[in-house]
């Protein structure tokens, strides 16, 4: 009997009920959103579109994130473009290396939420 996908992604906040809006506000994720920009208030998921899932523990030593977070997010983006038009727009820094874009893995850009969490927003090849 296989794992069918993950089924959740918890962890700490200091303000929870904040960092779920803005979270909902600047990438469309959370409670209510169906990945398609339409909102339904009585959902507590969110429907996401099927496609590749990365899991990959990493060394204790790695520079990929910050020392301090122990782990890093990667959401799986259409247009990373426009999405980086828009967080910037917000005020929402955004890192960029050509180094960490390619052909067979397509295109990366980083954010962190208010509480400093890492986020890897990755744009796979077409």
């Amino acid at each position: 009997m296989p794992v069918l996908g993950i089924g959740g992604l918890f962890f700490r906040a200091e303000d929870p009920e904040a960092l779920t809006a803005w979270y909902g506000r600047h990438l469309a994720i959370g409670p209510g959103h169906d990945g398609t920009g339409t909102k339904n208030e009585a959902s507590w998921e969110w429907q996401t579109s099927a496609g590749p899932v990365v899991f990959a523990p990493f060394k204790q030593q790695t520079d990929y994130w910050p020392a301090g977070k122990s782990f890093m997010l990667n959401l799986r983006v259409s247009n990373l473009s426009a999405l980086i038009s828009s967080l910037t727009a917000s005020g929402i820094d955004v890192e960029t290396r050509a180094e960490w874009d390619t052909p067979e893995t397509g295109r990366f850009a980083r954010i962190h939420d208010p509480e400093g969490n890492p986020i890897e927003l990755w744009e796979p090849p077409a």
